[in-house]
């Protein structure tokens, strides 16, 4: 099975980092409105062009009033005529990723599952160790909060002596 281009291109890093505002983690500016411009310019899309063309908004509330958030700053929001087709985009992609994957275990079962053995074999230590460290973490955790509590009642632990009243 060949690898499809558009899979292949998910794989390769890319250096470009662009600052603006995200749309799924993606930036708003430089890729989905030259993204959507270049698919309406096809007709593969039928997004207005004021939502091209100002796709940031203030949001209002039920009344009509401009939204603030807490911090007293006005809500801005993406038109929802992007947001909606962003949203499209990935739900389709999350479909090609799920549909990418099955025709490989179908094609490559064999290969598939060794991938799967190993991948599962590599990872256990980690999972093993972390899980340890956990269980140590919360135990320091737990101890701390009893010796701040302990000393908050005035009934201070003594570690020592509990040693001794309790069989190893």
């Amino acid at each position: 099975m060949n690898t499809p281009n558009y899979i292949k291109s998910l794989l390769v890093p890319n250096t470009k980092k662009p600052q603006g505002r995200k749309v799924w983690s993606i930036d708003l500016e430089t890729v989905w409105i030259p993204f959507f411009t270049a698919t309406n310019t096809v007709g593969d899309t039928l997004i207005p062009s004021e939502a091209l063309g100002c796709p940031m908004r203030l949001a209002y509330d039920k009344s009509g009033a401009v939204r603030f958030s807490q911090s007293g700053r006005p809500v801005i929001r993406v038109a929802r005529e992007l947001s909606d087709n962003v949203k499209m985009v990935r739900d389709n992609f999350t479909a090609n990723l799920i549909s990418y994957a099955g025709e490989v275990m179908t094609d490559h079962p064999d290969e598939y599952k060794a991938q799967l053995e190993q991948s599962n074999k590599a990872g256990l230590p980690i999972a093993q160790h972390d899980s340890q460290e956990l269980s140590r973490a919360l135990e320091a955790r737990a101890e701390a909060e009893a010796e701040v509590e302990a000393k908050a009642d005035g009934t201070e632990s003594h570690p020592e002596v509990e040693k001794e009243l309790v069989p190893a």
